[in-house]
Parts: C-alpha cells; sequence; structure tokens
C-alpha cells in the first residue's frame, strides 16, 4: 500500500523521478526532500507548516474577540506549551490541529458543548477510533488552553468516553519462542528484539539506541514521546544478545549501509522480522514493550518499579500491569487450591477388610 503523505505535501513526477513539494491550495509549491521517513524532511516540513501557521496565528488572534475555534488554534500555537514541543511532535500535532480548524475553524468555543463535540466533531471518525482518539485528545488540548486564557470556564468534554482503538497487545511466551527460533543470537533482529523486550523502549527510541547508553552494566535513555529519563539495569538476557553483535557503529542497530534507521525504516525492518517468523498480523514491535511490564509484573515488580524502569508519567498506567499479575496469579492459585482440595479429599465408604473381624474355626480353648 502506497505511504500516506502528510497533510498538504504532494507527489509529482517529471522524466521518471518522483518531487514531493508542499503546497495548500492555489500557494506557491515548497520543494521537500524526497524521503517522508527522513529527519531532514520532518524538518523542511515543519518549517513550511510554520512559515504557513505564522500569518494565519497572527490574523486569528486579532480576531479572538470572535472565540472561534480557528481563533483558539492559532492562539494555542503561540503558547508555551506548543513552542516547547519536539520537532516530530509538533508535525503530529499539525496535522491533526489543521483537520480541527478546516472541519470546525468557524465554530465558537463558546458553543461546545458535550453533544456538539460527540456529534458534530467525533461522529464522522466512528470507522477511524484511532482519529477519534487522537482528535478528542487534540480538542481536550484545546480546551484546556481555552481555559487558561478565560475563553471557557468549564471543560465540555467531560465525561466522553475515549474512543477504543486497537491496542498493542503483549506477546505470549510461545510467540517470543517463536521469534527467537527464527532469528538466533548475533543477527540484527535479535539484537533489536532484545533491545526492547528488556529495555521496554519504543521504536522511536530503539534505533537510536547507542553503545555508550549500554555500557557499565546499566542502560540509560530520554523518552522521545515524553522526556522522561529513563535508568535500568541491563538484562542477562540483553548482555548475551549484545556479546554476540558487533560494535561497528555508535548506534546499536543500523541499515545494511551502516546508518541508523529511521523511525518508519525500523518499523518495517521488525514487521518483515516478525512476519519471518511466522507470527500473527496483529503482533507489534511495540507489544514487547507491554511485554517486559507483564514480565516485571509477574516476577513481583511493584507498580512503582515499573513505572520508573518503563518510563511512565504516572502510576496509574504501571499500575495496570499489577492488577493484571494480580489476577493471574488469583487464578492459578484458585486451581492450585481446587486441586489440592481434591488430593485431600478421604471417601466415606470403608473397604470390606475394615469390617467386622473373620470368625476362628474350632472350639475354643
Amino acid at each position: 500500500m502506497p505511504r500516506r503523505l502528510p497533510l498538504y505535501v504532494e507527489r509529482t513526477y517529471s522524466k521518471g523521478h518522483s518531487y514531493l513539494y508542499f503546497r495548500r491550495g492555489k500557494g506557491p509549491r515548497i520543494r521537500l526532500p524526497d524521503d517522508p521517513t527522513t529527519p531532514e524532511f520532518l524538518a523542511a516540513y515543519q518549517e513550511a507548516l510554520t512559515n504557513l501557521a505564522a500569518p494565519e496565528a497572527r490574523k486569528q488572534v486579532t480576531r479572538a474577540a470572535s472565540g472561534t475555534v480557528a481563533a483558539l488554534i492559532g492562539s494555542y500555537k503561540g503558547s508555551a506549551e506548543y513552542i516547547a514541543l519536539r520537532a516530530t511532535s509538533k508535525a503530529q500535532y499539525d496535522h491533526r490541529l489543521e483537520t480541527i480548524r478546516e472541519d470546525h475553524g468557524h465554530r465558537t468555543v463558546a458553543g461546545l458543548s458535550r453533544e456538539r463535540i460527540v456529534v458534530g466533531i467525533l461522529q464522522p471518525f466512528a470507522d477511524r477510533p484511532g482519529s477519534a482518539l487522537d482528535t478528542l485528545k487534540k480538542l481536550r488540548i484545546l480546551i484546556r488552553h481555552a481555559i487558561n486564557i478565560g475563553w471557557l470556564k468549564h471543560d465540555p468534554s467531560l465525561g466522553i468516553k475515549r474512543p477504543k482503538g486497537k491496542e498493542f497487545r503483549a506477546w505470549t511466551d510461545a510467540e517470543l519462542a517463536a521469534f527467537e527460533r527464527r532469528w538466533s543470537l548475533g543477527t540484527k533482529q535479535r539484537t533489536a528484539y532484545a533491545l526492547q523486550l528488556y529495555l521496554g523502549t519504543a521504536r522511536v527510541d530503539t534505533h537510536l539506541i547507542t553503545w555508550p547508553q549500554l555500557d557499565d552494566g546499566m542502560a540509560s535513555y530520554a523518552r522521545s514521546k515524553t522526556g522522561v529519563a529513563v535508568q535500568m539495569g541491563v538484562a542477562d538476557e540483553l548482555r548475551k544478545a549484545l556479546a554476540e553483535w558487533p560494535r561497528s557503529h555508535v548506534t546499536v542497530i543500523n541499515t545494511e549501509y551502516g546508518k541508523p534507521f529511521t523511525i518508519d525504516g525500523y518499523s518495517r525492518f521488525m514487521r518483515d522480522a516478525i512476519e519471518a517468523a511466522g507470527l500473527p498480523l496483529d503482533l507489534k514491535p511495540h507489544g514487547l514493550r507491554k511485554t517486559l511490564g507483564r514480565k516485571l509484573a509477574d516476577a513481583g515488580a511493584t507498580a512503582h518499579e515499573i513505572m520508573a524502569a518503563l518510563g511512565h508519567t504516572t502510576l496509574a498506567e504501571a499500575e495496570r500491569y499489577t492488577r493484571e499479575a494480580d489476577r493471574r496469579r488469583g487464578g492459578k492459585a484458585a486451581i492450585q487450591k481446587l486441586a489440592d482440595h481434591n488430593a485431600n479429599r478421604i471417601t466415606q465408604t470403608a473397604p470390606a477388610s475394615l469390617g467386622k473381624p473373620e470368625k476362628k474355626k474350632g472350639g475354643s480353648i
């Protein structure tokens, strides 16, 4: 399936070559790098979006008295919260915020209600729960900003349930074993797998892990998603995998050309490895992070320890693993008690040999 291009990006063909341009409506075309998966492309795309948004944001803020959603988006993009976002996060935010602005920018912020959000904004994404969830998240960010600047007194999105999309699931023990049978120690696939399974890193962090971050028996990195610093011990299984993998570059995992993977390139690499191991299509590399959480909880790690190891920002995220582990232990204990009870049952019917004593033949002495 062809890769979906970001908002306002179009592909043109000339003399057998394809080129990417940024263009909104009938505006000027801005040349972009040809590969949409590279950091260079993301930087150029972000700059084009910023240049596009800057005059519009100023224009919208001057019309702030009208209190439209478009004006609110312009105000938010001038806030310290938005400016502090990473470039990759800004690109993701801008895509969703621009969609909201185009579809609902004319609406008044004061007119937002729970019903209007559910029916008018979220309902069109009924068949796309992932998009619905992202829209609700960005809308709540805008609502918080509106409250902070005095445009709203309360949150009209309160009580709206988060759309349920397909979550990444943890790998089963059988699936872990199947991957390890297919990819032995010393292969790039097994090394990447070990990093994600025993560090709990997301794909955006795994492909940038360097050797110095793993020295001295400790692993340290900052999560790209939240900026949370993570420090944890290097598991024996990870140490064994790294010992079989050559230190030919600064980063641990690289392309065949000796360069670090892009995020999407790493995802394709791991997807191919999973498919080659004969594993189901719903199995994702990110599920290895959940697998580590499951393993830590099963080993008796506390919610605070899991929170530190996985770099969670709230304790509630880590407590999910401990609750699930408690249920699994409870289920096993219940069955064991039933087995012990059945094994200790004593029949109430005495055997014949324990009945009346046998009469002796002959007379008494």
